[in-house]
């Protein structure tokens, strides 16, 4: 039995949740994939696997040992990778991920840009407004927007931005200018759920102040929400790179600014490792120097 094989045939079982994904995803039968973790067991000793007739679920054995395989996977294809001279010259392919509008407006041009400098890469964009998990996902390099949690991540931090209160110039004649964060109990409020369900809006930096607001309008993308906006349909809070070209063009105008919160965090994120593979490495480094020289984000 090649041991190697076998791990990785169990590791993929275990991402996937099923024999047959993970037999697609080998390009191996299911059969095939079936025989191998038994084999791996009955090398071990110990069942990693529970098979019901619909899902298939680690045991605490088997849990234990995925992450075990998941590390000493990850040092061979660091060794083979080493051995390429991966190490040395950026190769293969580069994933990518960031918030849907953020990725869209800032990152992929980034990506382009790499892409036209280094031929022998492929890249692989992830724009999600969801917090994505870099190893289970095979994600490369995160541009992330606000507090990160502590983690074995490296991140390098390029900038900040603000979130902004705005609506359109046609609303705000027709029903006043908030003056104040209690204001907006008399405003209609347009709410983007894309990351944020609550309906607390936080002001403030020094005496920070909470606002329950009442939407009349709940929107399930950012890109909704300031399009109603636009249309004058009432007031949104939205980060202020969402709308930079809506308030260049006067389509949009911020409110509230003197009770804006403390800006968010952008920081790019990537696994560290022993050893940084030189896409990862020349990407942060493009991505880094492009993002803190962008004057639509402030400074680091």
């Amino acid at each position: 039995m090649d041991r190697w094989h076998a791990m990785r045939v169990f590791a993929k079982v275990a991402e996937t949740g099923g024999f047959a994904p993970a037999a697609r995803a080998l390009d191996m039968s299911p059969p095939a994939v079936t025989r191998s973790v038994a084999a791996l067991e009955a090398l071990i000793g110990t069942r990693l696997l529970v098979r019901t007739t619909r899902t298939v679920k680690l045991t605490e054995a088997g849990a234990r040992y995925y992450d075990d395989c998941r590390r000493i996977l990850a040092d061979i294809d660091e060794a083979e990778a080493a051995a390429a001279g991966s190490y040395a010259t950026p190769t293969g392919t580069l994933t990518v991920t960031a918030s849907v509008l953020f990725g869209q407006m800032y990152v992929l041009p980034i990506v382009t840009e790499f892409l036209d400098q280094h031929r022998a890469v492929t890249a692989r964009t992830l724009f999600v407004d969801r917090v994505t998990n870099l190893v289970d996902e095979g994600i490369d390099v995160a541009v992330r927007i606000g507090p990160l949690p502590d983690s074995g991540y490296r991140a390098i931090r390029v900038g900040s931005v603000r979130r902004v209160v705005v609506a359109a110039p046609s609303y705000l004649a027709r029903a006043g200018v908030p003056r104040e964060p209690a204001d907006l109990a008399r405003h209609d409020v347009i709410a983007s759920v894309a990351v944020h369900t609550s309906p607390d809006w936080t002001f403030g930096r020094e005496r920070r102040r909470v606002v329950t607001v009442n939407p009349r309008l709940y929107c399930n993308t950012n890109a909704t929400a300031i399009l109603a906006a636009t249309a004058g349909r009432g007031v949104t809070r939205v980060l202020a790179y969402q709308v930079a070209p809506a308030i260049a063009d006067g389509s949009l105008a911020i409110v509230l600014a003197d009770d804006e919160e403390e800006p968010r965090p952008i920081h790019v994120v990537h696994g560290e490792g022993r050893r940084v593979t030189a896409k990862v490495r020349a990407f942060v480094d493009l991505s880094v120097e492009r993002l803190r020289a962008n004057s639509l984000l402030d400074p680091a």
